[in-house]
């Protein structure tokens, strides 16, 4: 158990990201302009915050510049003092695929974790899309990634991983305490699950969840939900972003979190661990 108390803000982003990178970087600086002073902080980025590709192949040419992209991100970690949890951005791996790379850089400009986004988006929506197929350019990531930060443990996921309780258990058993989830669901999934499923798994990991969402109406014609959300360990919604862009914020309570493993003691109680990741 770590009884320390960090004292560290954390923000998610919500955006409406389109389909020129530059213009969107330029949307994120507005935000990070316009952030609290407070010190140390952490800013969440939602998933496709670089670029909102109309096709894989448009994502995959961003891919391919992924070192100028992350140099450029850098900078704004020195520039603000801040830690970024970048949502997502492509990672050529191939001449074909990608990774769907979610980065977390401290404010010393330094990438300190790649999560690379393991669950991919194969599946029929009633949108206005209607087939999604994540794994036609992106290729699928394999670990699990907790890091240390002055904001706690941090355990990094995206979007679709939220269905999959088995990879937030084993977050939670690496000791993650805080969870990110940048995420651009689609209008249709996120107002029948996207806050149950967010709050199942703030419950059962007993941590602290941020999701850094997309919103509004795409210009590769895709909409997406919104509705950046921070929950607490016990399931409370602590902040909430339903429309537009903007940010929200919260200061984890560690101690509280503990306090909460230790009374109701869940994971030690597990029958199943065995089976999970």
């Amino acid at each position: 158990m770590n009884d320390s108390q960090p004292s560290g803000t954390i923000i998610a982003v919500q955006m409406c990201s389109g389909i020129n990178p530059e213009q969107n970087l330029q949307q994120l600086e507005q935000q990070l302009s316009q952030l609290p002073s407070t010190r140390p902080l952490l800013v969440c980025l939602p998933e496709s915050f670089l670029i909102f590709a109309k096709h894989g192949k448009d994502a995959l040419v961003i891919a391919q510049q992924s070192a100028e992209y992350q140099a450029k991100l850098a900078r704004l970690c020195s520039k603000y003092d801040i830690w970024l949890a970048a949502g997502t951005m492509p990672i050529a791996t191939s001449d074909d695929k990608y990774l769907a790379a979610s980065l977390l850089f401290n404010n010393h400009a330094e990438v300190v974790a790649q999560y690379n986004k393991m669950h991919l988006f194969d599946v029929d929506v009633a949108d206005g899309t209607g087939a999604y197929r994540e794994s036609n350019f992106t290729q699928a990531g394999n670990d699990v990634v907790v890091v240390d930060s002055p904001f706690g443990k941090i355990g990094l996921t995206v979007c679709y991983d939220l269905r999959f309780s088995g990879l937030f258990s084993a977050l939670q058993r690496q000791g993650a305490e805080v969870i990110l989830v940048p995420s651009a669901f689609t209008t249709v999934t996120g107002k029948a699950h996207w806050q149950p499923l967010l709050t199942a798994r703030a419950i059962e990991t007993q941590s602290y969840v941020i999701a850094a969402a997309q919103a509004g109406q795409h210009e590769n014609g895709r909409a997406t939900y919104g509705h950046s959300l921070i929950i607490s360990p016990w399931g409370n919604v602590l902040s909430e972003l339903k429309n537009g862009t903007g940010f929200i914020g919260c200061q984890p309570d560690l101690l509280a979190l503990h306090a909460i493993r230790r009374d109701m003691p869940v994971q030690s109680h597990q029958r199943f661990r065995e089976h999970l990741l």
